[in-house]
């Protein structure tokens, strides 16, 4: 019989570990990759355009590329996903279709990117082609934006669920409607939460690959309108690496992909403090 103080030191002792191996398994990634990407983050690397095929040249325009797809993404997905979970969570009462709406929404956030790349082939780039233009920047940010459904609705309801409800019941008491209650004290109070949830789509479309290949295009210059093919940096990433084996400028464009994410994150996490600072002030 193993005495409790055994049990819980033994507990802490393989909770140190994993903790311990994840980080060591993440620096030795990010070491490996840095070690033969960062000689090649020049400012012409920067700023010039790719070259046969990725292999010489630079990666400006699929900087240029990922900027304007993840900003055309979110322009679709966070309206509908913030208005989804608002009606979902202050505008329902719990019922049979909630629950079929909820399940639905996490068995989305199950499905692999390829099963939505290929809904968005199917559907955007052949069926809806005269719309979106095939292979495009259109058809790419509907299928981003389909994959992060789930992941802006979960997130918003639960930022939602956490205002406490003596806000709403302040609000009604001055008088104000549901919406005015909705509109001005319960999203400006989840905002942080809400900010959040984008942050988390952000990194998904950003470093998605898979659903990308069959929807967005590849193709190496800006786009100009939404009908345009375009190639994210992990597009450009897989295909110097798996395509044209050009190791060295993917190595550089892998550098480039995880210092952009981890600007992301730590800019989303100050204006997150500054939220929180307003909302508790």
């Amino acid at each position: 019989m193993v005495r409790p103080q055994t049990a819980q030191k033994l507990a802490g002792a393989l909770l140190w570990t994993a903790a311990l191996l994840t980080v060591v398994t993440l620096v030795v990634i990010l070491g490996y990759i840095f070690m033969n990407g960062m000689h090649k983050i020049t400012w012409e690397f920067l700023t010039t355009e790719p070259e046969n095929m990725g292999a010489k040249g630079g990666i400006y325009s699929t900087i240029i590329s990922t900027v304007i797809f993840t900003f055309v993404t979110l322009l679709i997905a966070v309206p509908i996903g913030i208005a989804a979970a608002v009606y979902l969570s202050e505008y329902t009462k719990k019922s049979w279709a909630t629950k079929i709406i909820r399940f639905g929404t996490e068995a989305l956030g199950g499905i692999p990117s390829i099963v939505f790349g290929l809904f968005g082939f199917a559907f955007f780039v052949i069926i809806l082609k005269p719309i979106t233009g095939g292979w495009s920047l259109a058809s790419g940010a509907l299928t981003g934006a389909c994959m992060i459904f789930p992941t802006l609705i979960r997130t918003t309801e639960e930022a939602i669920k956490a205002v406490p409800n003596s806000y709403r019941e302040g609000s009604y008491a001055l008088g104000a409607t549901k919406w005015q209650t909705v509109s001005r004290v319960v999203i400006p109070t989840a905002l942080p939460g809400i900010l959040t949830g984008v942050i988390l789509g952000i990194g998904r479309i950003v470093g998605e690959t898979a659903a990308l290949l069959l929807t967005l295009g590849g193709s190496l210059y800006i786009p100009t309108k939404l009908t345009d093919p375009a190639s994210t940096m992990s597009m450009h990433l897989y295909k110097v690496a798996m395509e044209v084996g050009a190791m060295d400028m993917a190595f550089g464009t892998a550098s480039v992909l995880i210092i952009t994410v981890f600007l992301i994150n730590m800019s989303a996490s100050w204006i997150m403090r500054l939220m929180r600072k307003k909302t508790t002030a």
